[in-house]
């Protein structure tokens, strides 16, 4: 099979944020997407930026292609601004993490007249249905796609880093999971979810979907839902690792972070090196650890088995990527990196808000929608 990779500028990006709409009211999970989505794309003119998702509950904000993440950033503000408006006539608000504290997925409407989702559901059944999650998606530009999955075995080292950082699911259905990403585990239950395969050459990509392809377990690449994934009708890598993110800020240092890392790692690739990569079940412990401890996860390092803290990895691997940043004009969003591990990451002010509302989970609602209003 032949799959054509077109080639992008070079650390070029785009970012996809799933938005959850909450009553204001109760708090719970408000199925009012298609009404919002129709009004932002009539006030946009544009009807890219804004599109569904698998439930009626999820609005997704899609950005243009950009160089520097600030103007992404700035970007995703404008276009939620227009969706904060939209819902509030409607008696709803807009929050973002992995998981919603306390909705139950068996009262969630399946978006209506989508083909795409119709199939998944049918195939998928009961842990399909219970995909009430929601993560954000980073592509980052490749000029060749010799390079892609090269870089993709490479960043399989960096999962724990992002899932770490961006873990904002420690509640499913009002149970305190004690999981910092409780998404991360659930999402990995589809056929296709979870960590790719180590893929050496570009050959073997095409390989493997021609073999999932024939078999009827996909239709085509786009139904691979790896945590990264080549993506070759942009051009890019897209990581796909992150929670959802509750704050414009931390969305941008986790934009910048994968940026940076794919930048190099170009870079590298240009000057004749090759990337290092760590063994699989080295791979799949660090992605269980980010999701069991987050921020206090410690993970392994490399190939020959040394171990550390995860934030202490991500301060010094600011450091390191900081003149890549430069050169990219993203040293600010980068270095919010220590902010997040001074400020904590989005499930440990979770527990803290529940803990001082004595487990209401309604108030983490509520933080969690203030705290994404402010954020823009």
């Amino acid at each position: 099979m032949d799959i054509r990779f077109t080639a992008s500028h070079p650390s070029t990006i785009g970012v996809e944020w799933e938005l959850p709409l909450v009553d204001r009211e109760t708090g719970d999970l408000a199925p009012r997407a298609p009404a919002v989505i129709a009004a932002v794309q009539e006030r946009l003119g544009d009807r890219d930026r804004v599109t569904e998702e698998l439930l009626t509950n999820t609005v997704e904000v899609v950005t243009g292609v950009h160089t520097r993440v600030r103007d992404a950033t700035a970007e995703l503000a404008g276009i939620v601004g227009a969706v904060i408006e939209a819902a509030d006539p409607l008696d709803a608000e807009v929050m973002c993490a992995g998981t919603h504290p306390f909705a139950v997925w068996d009262q969630q409407e399946i978006t209506p007249d989508s083909e795409h989702y119709t199939t998944l559901i049918d195939r998928t059944r009961w842990w399909g249905r219970q995909m009430l999650i929601w993560g954000v998606h980073v592509h980052v530009g490749i000029d060749d796609r010799e390079k892609a999955l090269p870089i993709l075995g490479a960043m399989l080292a960096y999962v724990p880093h992002v899932q770490a950082f961006t873990a904002s699911s420690p509640f499913w259905a009002g149970t305190d999971t004690g999981y910092a990403s409780n998404r991360a585990l659930m999402f990995q239950q589809l056929p296709t979810g979870g960590l790719p395969p180590q893929l050496g050459a570009w050959s073997d990509f095409e390989g493997i979907v021609g073999d999932l392809t024939h078999t009827g377990v996909i239709e085509g690449f786009k139904d691979l839902r790896w945590d990264i994934r080549p993506s070759p009708a942009w051009g890019t890598l897209e990581n796909r690792v992150s929670d959802g993110i509750s704050t414009l800020q931390e969305v941008g240092a986790v934009t910048a972070l994968v940026q940076c890392l794919v930048t190099s790692m170009s870079d590298r690739l240009d000057a004749g090196e090759t990337l290092p990569t760590m063994q699989p079940w080295f791979v799949r412990e660090n992605k269980w650890r980010a999701a069991r401890y987050g921020m206090d996860a410690e993970i392994i390092t490399n190939a020959a088995g040394d171990e550390r803290l995860v934030t202490d990895e991500v301060h010094d691997l600011v450091a390191a990527l900081d003149p890549v940043a430069d050169r990219l004009g993203c040293q600010q969003e980068l270095h919010h990196l220590d902010t997040m591990i001074a400020d904590g990451a989005s499930y440990q002010r979770q527990l803290a808000v529940a803990a001082e509302n004595g487990g209401d989970l309604r108030a983490v609602v509520r933080h969690l929608v203030r705290e994404f209003r402010e954020s823009l």
